[in-house]
């Protein structure tokens, strides 16, 4: 399980430069249902939102002890030092008082603290109404680190930026899986995953299936939501093979993410605010609408018989489309000939154990999973990792 900072009361769009920015911080697990038991320290820092970075941010300062005690209490942030009429800040909370994304580098151990949040840009302006509209958005960002960079001292950005909505939407909010599968992708691409002796081999097979940069064979996601684990992917895909000198990729994209109507602004957002990321352009997301209880659309044409892979984060919270979620994969499946079906990759933590009937369905079309990692967070259920092998 993982901790999230958020904002129970969201600050507002604008301020009057003399006035305060008024925020209930909260500390939360993903579905924001279950509150941070212990006492944690929540520090705050400004940014211009015109330098797009940390690096011109305040120091961070301490801003209150968060605990359950004081959950719903308001906070009145201090102002950034010389603000001025007409400039737009953001506001970041972070557990320690650093500048520092969520960084998948430290793979077991990540989500030991709560993970830090920014707002969206707070204009400051005379105009201000005294009951401003407050944000609807947040973003969190995420750091991959590559074996190269470390060895080159190099100090290549490859920071993802994911927007989620504050709504209770549940396409459009980071979940324990994607970042618990992203981190776990981060150290499969840096041969940092070995597993065990028994599945080594398996390891293997889905890391050339995924970040093999000769190949020309297509991945799917399906129910992506914010779109982080197919953003870290293609990432991750595009680095990889740029280091090992191959070039642009036949074909109109390898990565196809996948969801709901709903989900598709948000999604296509974030693949656009990401896009400097990829040096392939190849490797940038697409994304496209996949209902499960509908036919496969035309969009998943290109992936008849070039399927390498299908992944999957969190897609079991609702048994009740399991039924569905079974034929789609099996219409997937059957895009590729008999003899080379896609490996299947699946994140996943228990929220009701009922949910692991999706594995005795997977069996029934010859799916069968097998347990190759996992990350604890900070503690309670852990993020499952499972490959499937379609078994003839």
């Amino acid at each position: 399980m993982f901790y999230y900072v958020s904002f129970l009361r969201p600050p507002p769009l604008q301020v009057l430069p003399s006035s305060s920015v008024i925020i209930v911080p909260q500390i939360a697990n993903d579905l924001r249902t279950e509150l941070y038991e212990g006492s944690q320290d929540i520090f705050y820092s400004w940014s211009l939102a015109s330098s797009g970075n940390s690096i011109n941010a305040t120091k961070p300062a301490r801003l209150t002890t968060w605990r359950q005690t004081n959950a719903y209490k308001e906070i009145a942030v201090p102002l950034p030092p010389g603000v001025r009429d007409g400039q737009s800040w953001r506001l970041s909370l972070s557990p320690e008082p650093l500048h520092t994304p969520i960084d998948f580098k430290f793979g077991s151990r990540l989500g030991e603290l709560p993970f830090p949040v920014m707002s969206m840009p707070i204009t400051f302006t005379r105009n201000a109404r005294n009951e401003s509209k407050k944000q609807e958005s947040i973003e969190r960002h995420y750091r991959l680190t590559f074996a190269r960079d470390v060895q080159r001292s190099s100090e290549a950005d490859h920071t993802l930026k994911i927007i989620e909505q504050t709504s209770f939407d549940l396409d459009k909010k980071i979940w324990d899986s994607g970042i618990g599968l992203s981190s776990w992708l981060a150290f499969l691409a840096n041969n940092n995953e070995p597993g065990t002796h028994e599945n080594r081999t398996l390891i293997a097979q889905l890391r050339d299936a995924l970040f093999n940069p000769t190949s020309t064979g297509k991945i799917i996601e399906l129910g992506a939501g914010t779109g982080i684990v197919s953003l870290t992917l293609g990432v991750l895909r595009s680095v990889l093979a740029t280091d090992e000198g191959e070039g642009e990729v036949e074909g109109d994209g390898c990565l196809l993410t996948t969801d709901l109507p709903s989900a598709m602004p948000l999604l296509e957002h974030n693949i656009s605010l990401n896009s400097h990321l990829f040096a392939r352009p190849a490797d940038l997301p697409k994304a496209e609408v996949l209902d499960w209880d509908a036919e496969l659309p035309s969009s998943t044409h290109a992936l008849r018989g070039t399927l390498n892979a299908i992944v999957m984060a969190d897609v079991t919270y609702n048994t009740a489309s399991f039924p569905a979620l079974i034929r789609t994969l099996s219409n997937l499946i059957n895009l590729n000939p008999v003899d080379k079906p896609p490996l299947i990759l699946l994140a996943y933590k228990e929220r009701d154990v009922t949910e692991r009937s999706l594995w005795m369905m997977a069996e029934e079309i010859n799916i069968h999973f097998e347990n190759v990692g996992e990350r604890l967070g900070a503690g309670g259920a852990p993020v499952e990792v499972w490959i499937g092998q379609v078994k003839a």
